[in-house]
């Protein structure tokens, strides 16, 4: 497919005139054509009116016909082969099975929110039957259903290029919502953005959808992302990215006269655990598994392992000097971005020269773009005294807080902000902590692990990928997983509807075949 530099109007192919938008080959540092052009204002309020012109009936359409679209966006992404993995490699420097394995996640996602959407669950069908006789008071009939918010604006990501970004798990949860989206592709993969995007355009024409259920911009500053957001016709958003980034989206969001909610993912240090009976029997395989996943993808995960905690000892100093000698032979990995590289460095540098950090040890040295490992060591007192030692370096950095005892151990604990995940190494020895340690973590972070670290997101309907402010900006939700769909739903009640006019969830007769709850009771339909 030749990519054109377009961006997705609905139906239609757009060079937008508002400024340009390169892609950098991560590998040699070159420009890599085409040239995309910048939305104007004009494009995103085309693209928004067509949004909202196809809620209704986007929103309409029987479940079945909506599931065949999911799954017609994961074919087409398929269709495309092998052109979409080379473009992503260049635009990314990730390498290729990375990028095949993103591209089956993203393939994946797209299929269980299909199922998803055919089981019909989502909708949470609840009926309490009126009670005419019932005294002091009669009970109306009351029904309640979950309805799709409306147009969805989704924030492609820098990190997944596939996975977190145009047809990523954002889009397809709003998708199976009933949501129509607009996504904004990521400045850094523009040409990765156009081949998905007409891959999802494809999929809206061939089930013979309206053309607003999808759009694509692009922007070549800030103006088309802060557009999207004041849009009064988007009613949500999902990003993934920096605090700053989020968080300045939520500022716009909460200044519309109709406020809407901002899922933003954005920024943890995901701490690791490691409790005193695994760090003596094997404080040093904990160590070596740590740094593969310190450096894994060059540490650009947002559930990478930034912070250590373990109470100073022997069982902590063999953990410290094995992962020394594994940090230092950690080959130096190309970064996604080189705004990112630049950024990573920086924020090493700056954790260095902070008062109490000791440097433990750098990876190797690489070329250009490639970021160093990085290993640092501090103490408790020094953590708890400098808030800004818990700052997101996104990179391949980490912090180990050597703690005095158990009782420093949960101090740092109930200092440091909300996490996506928390990982425990511990035997059965250690389980009386645990015990209780638990109740604090599960207020600190969306989901604790035991035996590994966070990196790897399954996408299933048990998985939590969201946390406590500022891991994310609403930690009821989460981002990965069937229960990803909530966020772009909410509940509305029919009270003594006519038979005539209820929805066909809601009926008596349950044409649908739908799991219900009835007087608070689950329903499940006869044959």
């Amino acid at each position: 497919m030749e990519l054109l530099g377009e961006s997705l109007i609905g139906a239609h192919s757009v060079r937008g005139d508002a400024g340009e938008i390169t892609a950098t080959d991560m590998t040699t540092g070159k420009v890599v054509g085409p040239h995309f052009g910048g939305n104007t204002k004009s494009d995103l309020d085309r693209a928004c009116g067509l949004a909202e012109a196809a809620f209704e009936p986007y929103r309409a359409l029987p479940l079945e016909k909506r599931a065949v679209f999911l799954e017609a966006i994961a074919q087409a992404i398929l269709d495309l082969g092998d052109e979409l993995i080379q473009r992503c490699m260049q635009e990314s420097g990730l390498p290729r099975p990375r990028l095949e394995g993103e591209r089956g996640r993203t393939v994946g996602q797209l299929r269980l929110f299909a199922q998803v959407v055919r089981d019909g669950g989502f909708l949470d069908v609840r009926i309490d039957p009126a009670l005419p006789e019932r005294k002091p008071l009669p009970r109306p009939d009351l029904r309640l259903r979950n309805i799709p918010l409306g147009p969805v604006a989704v924030f492609g990501a820098s990190n997944f290029p596939l996975a977190f970004s145009v047809a990523g798990g954002d889009t397809a949860s709003a998708l199976a919502a009933g949501c129509p989206v607009v996504a904004k592709a990521h400045s850094a993969h523009p040409g990765t953005s156009e081949l998905v995007g007409r891959a999802v355009q494809k999929a809206v024409k061939d089930c013979g959808l309206p053309e607003g259920v999808f759009s694509l911009l692009y922007d070549s500053g800030t103006a088309i992302g802060q557009g999207l957001v004041a849009d009064p016709r988007i009613k949500a958003v999902g990003f993934t990215g920096s605090r700053r980034g989020g968080l300045a989206l939520m500022g716009i969001a909460a200044a519309r006269p109709e406020p809407i909610p901002v899922y933003a993912e954005m920024s943890s240090i995901n701490p690791v655990l490691l409790l005193p009976g695994a760090l003596a029997a094997r404080g040093a395989e904990i160590a070596r598994a740590f740094v593969g996943a310190l450096t894994l993808g060059a540490g650009q995960f947002c559930t990478n392992p930034g912070l250590v905690l373990g109470i100073d000892g022997e069982g902590l100093q063999a953990f410290i000097d094995a992962a020394k000698a594994a940090v230092l032979d950690a080959p130096a990995a190309t970064m996604l971005t080189p705004g990112i590289f630049n950024a990573y460095c920086s924020g090493v540098e700056t954790l260095a020269g902070h008062a109490g950090v000791e440097t433990l040890a750098r990876g190797k040295e690489g070329t250009q773009f490639q970021g160093r490992a990085g290993l640092f060591a501090t103490t408790a007192d020094q953590f708890l005294a400098q808030h800004a030692l818990q700052d997101e370096i996104f990179g391949a950095s980490s912090l180990v807080v050597r703690c005095r005892d158990e009782a420093q151990l949960i101090s740092v604990l109930h200092a440091i902000e909300g996490q996506l995940t928390a990982a425990l190494h511990l035997t059965e020895a250690d389980h009386p902590l645990a015990r209780r340690l638990l109740p604090l973590l599960e207020r600190k972070v969306g989901r604790i692990l035991v035996g590994g670290f966070g990196t790897g997101v399954e996408v299933a309907h048990a998985m939590v990928h969201g946390g406590p402010f500022p891991s994310t900006s609403d930690g009821r939700t989460t981002s990965v997983g069937s229960l990803a769909i909530s966020r772009f739903l909410r509940p509305v009640c029919y009270q003594d509807l006519p038979a005539g006019l209820l929805p066909e969830a809601l009926r008596d007769e349950n044409p649908l075949g739908l799991t219900r709850r009835m007087d608070g009771k689950v329903a499940t339909p006869t044959a």
